[in-house]
């Protein structure tokens, strides 16, 4: 990891030190934003958000170690202040890229599919040379310093997500990290109601092809319309994936099997070779994410044969991301709580659909918070795909939107036994008695509805 004293932390931001016995304490350890992650070593970032200001917890992050704290304000304790937290950090950030001998950004953006391709990325990338990738979801102004603050000083490929919240949040991000490389995943209908349709969304996500050079590499999705047309928006190389040649694909698959768990194996086919791909992780949704990990290999020079070996020897690395657990008792939950809307619930109950296997299906789901006048109307959508999905008891937790989705699976399938709780807490409880061995549970719902607990409460919970 990279090193920085705190003298150097002040220039790097244009701040002044205050407090500050030894200018030449280092930052060994990165910096992080949340206080229980302190360890010693670490950078402290104190931010002001709506509900908690970081600036409060100053005092007992150096206690737990932190070097000292970037803040806003004097603090008591060794600290750089600074105007602005967040552009502060922005410029630790580029500082941190420009000590890296010899970087390859690779920047991907999608409504969906991003952490779980950026996983196959981490674990696809080293066959060409040493990766980093973004820390678990870290992929906005705040994170993504966060994030190159980590990065090994050997790397080569640094794989980064880009998120965005409206128009101009890529563009922000790629002026801390230019990519060279720009991976589109899709369009869908996450943060629907911040940006108010689709085609704002896909405007959104093309400033990351935008932003890159004319020697670099613009990785797009033939299969999304609004994706595809983003290569008349770049300067860069064009290279496509998709689910057949038929829109043009420069790397596809055609006979995609599932297994008796639900894991798909395809042929990975690029120009005139082609290789087995039995890939590890659970829902046919990951191949189009393998597909696209392997565009990006492929397009910096991989062999073939040896992405399609990395990629059935991926694993899933992040938790709450179709995520299988058993309990003791053989009871199968799927924790695929890290967030959620209308697309990524499709997927999810396909797949839980797929990996049945005569199990009975239950659904634990959360609401879908970010889809702004579309949210009544998201609900009942999904209401409607657990009824159609063969699912034979739904949970729905929350308040008018759970109910709404509640109602329409009814509406859609009377014979679907439907239960409604307030919130996460209440589902262990709700479920006792319920569930068997012989039962499988997919839990999701939006990140701020708490469901990953509920995942591992009801994995924990063996009662009979």
């Amino acid at each position: 990891m990279l090193s920085f004293s705190l003298d150097e932390i002040a220039k790097i931001t244009n701040g002044r030190l205050v407090d500050v016995a030894n200018r030449a304490a280092q930052m060994t350890a990165g910096a992080v934003t949340d206080s229980r992650e302190v360890v010693p070593g670490t950078l402290f970032v104190a931010i002001a958000g709506q509900r908690v200001d970081g600036h409060a917890f100053a005092a007992q992050t150096v206690a737990a170690g932190a070097v000292g704290v970037l803040a806003t304000r004097p603090v008591g304790v060794p600290a750089i202040v600074v105007e602005d937290a967040i552009e502060a950090l922005a410029a630790l950030g580029r500082h941190a890229l420009a000590q890296l001998p010899d970087p390859l950004v690779i920047g991907l953006t999608g409504s969906a599919g991003k952490t779980s391709t950026k996983d196959l990325l981490a674990q696809v990338l080293p066959v060409l040379g040493p990766t980093s990738v973004t820390d678990r979801s870290f992929n906005g102004e705040i994170g993504m310093p966060l994030t190159l603050l980590r990065a090994a000083p050997d790397t080569r490929y640094l794989v980064l997500e880009m998120g965005a919240r409206g128009i101009g949040h890529i563009a922000n991000l790629t002026t801390i990290a230019p990519p060279r490389v720009g991976l589109v995943i899709n369009v869908g209908t996450a943060h629907v109601g911040e940006f108010g349709g689709r085609e704002a969304i896909a405007e959104a996500k093309s400033e990351l092809v935008q932003a890159l050079p004319a020697d670099g590499l613009a990785v797009l999705n033939a299969d999304d319309s609004l994706v595809a047309a983003m290569a008349a928006k770049t300067h860069a190389r064009v290279l496509r994936f998709g689910l057949g040649r038929g829109e043009g694909a420069d790397v596809w698959t055609d006979d995609v099997q599932l297994d008796s768990e639900g894991r798909p194996s395809f042929t990975l086919h690029h120009g005139e070779e082609h290789a087995g791909v039995d890939l590890g992780l659970h829902g046919r949704h990951h191949v189009m994410n393998a597909l696209a990990a392997a565009a990006v290999a492929l397009g910096l020079g991989a062999g073939l044969q040896a992405v399609a070996e990395r990629l059935s020897a991926a694993k899933n690395l992040t938790t709450g991301r179709m995520e299988v657990l058993t309990r003791p008792d053989g009871l199968k939950i799927v924790n695929d709580a890290f967030n959620a809307n209308p697309d990524s619930m499709a997927v999810a109950l396909a797949a839980l659909a797929a990996m049945a296997g005569g199990r009975r299906t239950v659904a634990v789901l959360g609401e879908m918070k970010e889809l702004g006048e579309e949210a009544l109307d998201g609900h009942r959508q999904v209401g409607k795909l657990v009824a159609d999905s063969g699912v034979r008891i739904l949970v729905a937790v929350g308040g008018d939107h759970a109910e709404a989705l509640a109602e329409a699976a009814r509406r859609q399938n009377p014979d679907l036994q439907v239960i409604c709780t307030p919130d996460r807490d209440s589902v262990p409880g709700t479920l006792a008695g319920v569930l068997g061995a012989e039962d499988i549970v997919l839990v999701k719902g939006s990140h701020s509805v708490g469901l990953e607990a509920t995942a591992l409460a009801l994995t924990a919970d063996t009662t009979d």
